[in-house]
């Protein structure tokens, strides 16, 4: 793992319930970026090649942990759109598992539609269901995270 104490950009992982968790470290170790994961005392994580935060359980706690982290420049990997919006805030460089950027051009859109299915989900009580991860997914995440990096040559 490398140094914390430098100004590169880091790879910060929202890693509760995260599918791209070794993805990410593989990427930080290619790139020799420092990879940092973030989790609660439900999903503890011990991986070889990252640091790792655990905090107490709680509703976002892990979130707001990551967020108070945050440096600009770092990326910042989840699939929380409230965490997604606090990441841009803070001038990060944010990405889902799917291999798709949020940017200040999308979460305000991605909020409200999160938001509008939430109120769908309470009217009719219904969950929504999560089909099956496909290993297009990975690659996508893979690729997008990759190309994000070698061009901004951060390594």
């Amino acid at each position: 793992m490398f140094s914390d104490d430098d100004n590169k950009p880091r790879i910060l992982v929202d890693a509760d319930g995260c599918p791209v968790v070794d993805v990410a470290i593989s990427l930080a170790k290619r790139h020799k970026m420092s990879c940092v994961l973030f989790c609660d005392t439900s999903h503890e994580f011990d991986k070889i090649g990252a640091s790792t935060i655990v905090v107490d359980q709680g509703a976002d706690s892990a979130d707001f942990a990551l967020a108070n982290y945050i440096r600009n420049g770092d990326i910042v990997v989840t699939q929380d759109y409230g965490l997604a919006a606090m990441a841009l805030a803070k001038k990060a460089y944010v990405f889902n598992q799917n291999g798709q950027q949020y940017t200040d051009d999308n979460i305000d859109m991605l909020l409200s539609v999160r938001y509008e299915k939430s109120k769908q989900r309470r009217m009719t009580g219904r969950g929504s269901r999560i089909p099956k991860r496909t290993q297009d997914q990975d690659k996508a995440f893979y690729e997008l995270l990759n190309t994000h990096i070698s061009r901004r040559d951060i390594s």
